[in-house]
């Protein structure tokens, strides 16, 4: 496949943590249709029997999609691994554009269960991974194009049922969005976009078939493309007008003219995402 001639990324560059399979995969191919650079920063440099892809075959992926991609191996956690996978980045392409926030681990035992090496990766990959990335990127996005830092992380939603379920995951995610939502007005002046994107139902990914019901929960799910789709919107509009904001997909979507949500899937008793309250 290769781009359009209204391709919206054509010379930016995207540096993503994670990406291998899911959500991000999807953003990453999203952002290839349209001609961007992708960097994605992960650990999967090997097949996972119980998960599908590594880091080199997202990348071929999203070269085969019609745009060009580094894959580096290192983990997000560790400062020096974040660092050079940055400067890999702007050496291959000359600058970043573009900061996806997309690692995450998901643990939703409640605390009595949930072991401390659990809640450690949780915070450890959402908080400290958003943060490192972030900060390794901004100085390049204070001087790239259209600059956007955008993380997958939900709405603030106080309602004791989402504080009580999870307590240690509503953390992780939740610090992911008050870091983000910092960024905006951290950064306001320099015209750098920080905003949140989240879905509105359950994504049928291989965490949620894994860990949040099976097939069953996949049947109610929307495909990751739906998140893609709407990243792109995001990530395309200027930076000075839209920053400071906690996102659904659909009212993404929505804004952008996009009111037949079919293609992506999951039937007519779709389920809500974790933090999404019925509207």
């Amino acid at each position: 496949m290769t781009t359009t001639p209204t391709a919206r990324l054509v010379g930016r560059t995207l540096m993503m943590s994670g990406g291998s399979r899911g959500i991000g995969l999807a953003i990453g191919l999203a952002a290839a249709r349209e001609g961007a650079n992708v960097v994605l920063l992960a650990k999967t440099d090997t097949p996972d029997p119980r998960l599908p892809g590594t880091v080199h075959t997202a990348a071929a992926e999203i070269e085969a999609a019609g745009g060009q991609a580094l894959a580096v191996v290192g983990d997000v956690r560790d400062e020096a691994s974040v660092d050079g996978a940055v400067a890999q980045a702007v050496e291959r392409f000359g600058g970043i554009d573009i900061c996806v926030n997309n690692a995450s681990a998901i643990a939703l035992a409640p605390t009595a269960e949930l072991p401390v090496k659990r809640f450690d990766l949780m915070t450890q990959i959402q908080l400290r991974g958003t943060y490192l990335l972030t900060r390794a990127c901004l100085p390049h996005l204070r001087e790239g194009t259209n600059p956007h830092i955008l993380s997958l992380s939900p709405p603030l939603n106080l309602s004791p049922e989402w504080l009580g379920k999870h307590p240690a995951y509503t953390l992780a995610k939740y610090g992911m969005s008050l870091l983000t939502l910092g960024w905006a007005a951290e950064y306001a002046e320099d015209g750098v976009a920080a905003n949140c994107l989240w879905p509105e139902t359950l994504i049928a990914t291989a965490a949620v078939q894994n860990l949040l019901g099976g097939d069953e929960a996949v049947a109610r799910a929307r495909t990751p493309e739906i998140v893609a789709d709407a990243a792109i919107e995001i990530l395309t509009r200027p930076s000075r007008e839209q920053t400071g904001e906690a996102l659904l997909d659909v009212d993404v979507l929505r804004q952008a003219g996009v009111t037949d949500l079919s293609s992506y899937g999951g039937g007519d008793d779709l389920e809500l995402d974790i933090f999404v309250d019925p509207r």
